[in-house]
């Protein structure tokens, strides 16, 4: 199968899925990740991406680093304003990740959960869902929304669906592979007991595992999921 994950901001695709990601590259599926904002922008008083070009070039060596101890392709980077999305046109937003989608050809695509805190999360999710939209002919067979730590947990009830996984993916045996990814990320990443650290969100796929009789597991919401019976 073909697999796209669509992350908001490099790191979010390992935070999210980097367990399901490593599983599915060890059964033989194509990975392809599309990270649609540049990261890192939004810390300045404003946005410089001459000035902070060598921590943007830092964050794409990231997710290429962490893309190849997953066993995903080189990721696309689509470089849109780090949490600007909201002063974008939604369809200018939604155009390339859909170029993507037609061009890759994807039977399963994982994306931002579409309650989280991050506005970009948020505007990321309904883009792919728009661009995903069950057309006759789509390759798309299933979507879903994976969990960010240190945005969906962090979220109001009242900003959006509140994140409530019915599907878990045992990342028992891959779970040691995602901390070295995230470990590739190490600007991105907090000391304990910040929920964006190496401990953190071991204790969060021990959580998910445990919910769901396993030793470690990562979590995801179904958007659409079509099955042949």
């Amino acid at each position: 199968m073909n697999i796209l994950i669509v992350a908001s901001h490099p790191d979010d695709e390992v935070l999210g899925c980097g367990g399901a990601m490593a599983r599915h590259a060890d059964t033989g599926d194509v990975v392809d990740v599309v990270i649609v904002v540049e990261g890192a922008t939004s810390r300045g008083a404003k946005r410089d991406t001459g000035a902070q070009a060598e921590a943007l070039s830092a964050l794409q060596q990231s997710a290429c680093d962490a893309a190849q101890v997953l066993g995903a392709r080189k990721p696309h980077f689509l470089g849109l304003p780090d949490n600007r999305l909201d002063g974008m046109e939604l369809l200018d937003v939604i155009k390339p990740i859909e170029a993507l989608i037609n061009e890759l050809k994807p039977q399963v695509v994982y994306t931002q959960h579409g309650g989280d805190l991050n506005v970009d999360h948020r505007i990321v999710h309904q883009a792919v869902v728009t661009a995903c939209r069950p057309a006759p002919g789509t390759s798309v067979r299933a979507i879903y929304g994976y969990e960010t730590a240190s945005s969906t947990e962090w979220a109001s009830e009242n900003m959006g669906g509140v994140f409530h996984p019915v599907r878990f993916v045992d990342i028992s045996k891959t779970l040691e592979r995602k901390r070295k990814a995230l470990e590739c990320y190490a600007s991105e990443m907090h000391p304990f007991p910040h929920a964006r650290s190496v401990e953190g969100l071991e204790a969060l796929a021990r959580w998910r595992g445990v919910s769901a009789g396993v030793q470690a597991a990562e979590a995801f919401t179904v958007v659409r999921e079509i099955i042949d019976l």
